[in-house]
């Protein structure tokens, strides 16, 4: 649940950017801290392995300005991908506000995609926070590979509600912002 502190007049969301290991969760996000105006950003707090993979959780807190006369400060966090790190999902997970999906469009991690999906589905639910009632984009992210699977395939399977999707190459920035807009104005929306 967003934290509205009314008397400094801010508004605080959390985001949790979720999907398969080496999916391109941090690679958003570490695009959005690169992207973001130096003013509407802070640090990125990466907790990460020797071989660069995401150990508990990525961090990054942006400032979106003001709606309706409170200051929105976004605070965004990946979750490990790895199978082993359920229980850091489930945590990281508590209190979201809005949820990027990203799936892994290379064809064979689509399995992983379906997997991924089913686990927030499930986590979500034991949360009391039902997927339905939960803001979600799904980013198609890494359409630049040659095996990857058609979006027509991907929206069947990982998206049957029809939520709002974005296709993307994480690594060159396409595709980064446009998620984050998206997730940011349904949350807003929500509160």
């Amino acid at each position: 649940m967003a934290l509205v502190n009314v008397a400094s007049r801010e508004i605080h969301c959390k985001i949790v950017y979720y999907g398969p290991g080496f999916g391109g969760k941090t690679t958003n996000v570490a695009a959005v801290h690169s992207l973001a105006p130096a003013e509407a950003r802070g640090e990125l707090v990466s907790i990460a392995t020797e071989t660069e993979r995401t150990l508990f959780f990525d961090f990054l807190p942006l400032d979106l300005g003001s709606v309706e006369g409170f200051r929105v400060r976004l605070q965004i966090y990946t979750v490990p991908g790895q199978p082993m790190y359920e229980r850091t999902r489930v945590a990281v997970l508590t209190g979201v506000d809005g949820l990027v999906f990203v799936a892994d469009s290379g064809r064979a991690r689509f399995r992983d995609n379906l997997t991924s999906m089913h686990e927030l589905t499930r986590v979500l639910e034991a949360l009391g926070r039902p997927i339905p009632e939960t803001p979600l984009v799904i980013q198609y992210n890494k359409r630049d590979l040659p095996d990857a699977v058609p979006i027509p395939v991907l929206e069947a399977r990982l998206n049957p509600r029809g939520v709002a999707h974005v296709e993307a190459i994480a690594s060159q920035g396409d595709g980064v912002l446009a998620t984050l807009r998206e997730i940011g104005r349904l949350v807003v929306n929500r509160l």
